[in-house]
């Protein structure tokens, strides 16, 4: 079955950073294009940074230049790296792939920023 699972969430001082890790199994993860999203409480929940089959990137304006989005085709692994994380930043981070046929979602992992 097909299976995203994130991991690496926590929690941390503002202005630090966190690596965000999807693992992705029971489709071509090489032929998805990766997106991670989050909501925060009471909010819709909103696109943070996509990454194309060919490796293109793209970034919601609250994040950019911090969040970095990454993938390693070899370990079926998708990544966000955050740094200067801020309050505004807390959420549940959500992993979805999308391929011609279907798309998938994970589970999520808690992100939160706070002192």
């Amino acid at each position: 079955q097909v299976q995203l699972v994130e991991s690496g969430g926590g929690l941390v001082q503002p202005g630090g950073s966190l690596r965000l890790s999807c693992a992705a199994s029971g489709f071509t993860f090489s032929s998805a294009a990766m997106t991670w999203y989050r909501q925060a409480p009471g909010k819709e929940r909103e696109l943070v940074a996509t990454i194309t089959i060919g490796g293109s990137t793209n970034y919601a304006d609250s994040v950019k230049g911090r969040f970095t989005i990454s993938r390693d085709n070899a370990k079926n692994t998708v990544y966000l790296q955050m740094n200067s994380l801020k309050p505004e930043d807390t959420a549940v981070y959500y992993c979805n792939a999308v391929t011609h046929y279907s798309h998938y979602w994970g589970q999520g992992t808690q992100v939160t920023v706070s002192s």
